[in-house]
């Protein structure tokens, strides 16, 4: 099969591999669309240092080998039976092991659901990961309500531009931030309310209070915990799911508890969560924002502009 492999020094190469052979209780996927994130950037990179070379690529969707049916891939593996916390051992699909820049990955026959009807292979395969990790920071963790108002941070990224269909359907108020006029413009677009420019306002924490008290903040970049603290109202929860802004933070203590606030770390989410992304996608009048599509050798420009920041939205590799 053709696939795109991580080697040594951090290069790239789309080449022939010898196709994965399914172990007991797995079958044969066959791919035709592969979603990127940024934890492909990390694998990529040797931030998440896995044994090299590596099919990297957490979503997909294709079709069953043994039976016909149409599928995408829930990316977590072994999970476990508590809703709070993975269990030890668990991974994600594309390192350590190979994952979905590939025409074929062998998956647990538990992995695969059925595709939703009205998405195109390309649309199935961006949602899995950014969408379940939106679901899960805003409904399991952050207990987002119906009138309730929740700030996501860094619109156009894949799990933020999810978070704000997911919150708007549920009947919630969003906000953003952004660097990016046109990319807080493009969220309104989606639903939110209104959004600050956090390149224009530095004290963007303050702007978001003066737009009106905010129940949760969904914070994917690590090193603004204070300044979401600063943005959410006493007694409001905010919800961590990245560090791509840095990997340390300094907190003020003494507000954090007088102010009665929570803080809570997420990641992915577990089957169950998956399971009601997908009945919310069912009912749903949206469908996940694509940035490009590209053919499955183009995954390094793929990547580079993932990279940039330039995309909004979902980039996608197509798979023959």
């Amino acid at each position: 099969m053709q696939a795109v492999r991580v080697h040594e020094g951090n290069e790239l190469r789309y080449e022939t591999v010898p196709d994965p052979q399914p172990g007991a209780g797995e079958v044969l996927v066959e791919l035709r669309a592969a979603g990127l994130n940024r934890r492909d950037l990390l694998v990529r990179t040797g931030t998440y240092p896995f044994p090299l070379p590596l099919v990297p690529g957490s979503d997909g969707a294709g079709v069953r080998t043994d039976t016909g049916e149409e599928v995408v891939v829930f990316p977590g593996l072994g999970w476990g039976d508590r809703e709070d916390a993975p269990a030890p051992g668990f991974g994600i699909l594309g390192g350590p092991s190979n994952g979905t820049y590939a025409e074929l990955v062998a998956l647990p026959v538990e992995n695969l659901y059925p595709k939703p009807t009205g998405l195109s292979w390309a649309e199935a395969a961006a949602f899995p990961l950014a969408a379940v990790t939106a679901f899960r920071g805003l409904f399991a963790r952050g207990g987002l309500r119906c009138g309730e108002s929740v700030l996501v941070l860094g619109a156009g990224s894949g799990v933020s531009t999810f978070a704000v269909s997911l919150a708007v359907q549920a009947g919630a108020r969003v906000l953003v931030t952004s660097s990016s006029d046109e990319k807080i413009e493009r969220a309104r677009a989606l639903g939110a309310q209104a959004g600050v420019n956090y390149a224009t306002t530095p004290d963007w924490a303050a702007a978001v209070a003066e737009l009106g008290p905010v129940d949760l903040v969904l914070d994917s970049v690590g090193s603004t915990w204070q300044q979401s603290l600063d943005a959410v109202r006493p007694g409001g929860r905010v919800v961590v799911f990245g560090g791509t802004g840095g990997a340390e933070v300094t907190l003020q203590v003494r507000p954090f508890y007088f102010r009665q606030q929570s803080l809570y770390g997420t990641q992915l989410g577990s089957p169950r969560d998956f399971e009601g992304l997908l009945r919310l996608l069912e009912e749903a009048t949206w469908k996940p924002v694509l940035d490009s599509v590209r053919p499955l050798a183009e995954a390094a420009a793929a990547l580079a502009r993932l990279e940039a920041g330039e995309h909004f939205g979902k980039l996608v590799l197509e798979i023959s």
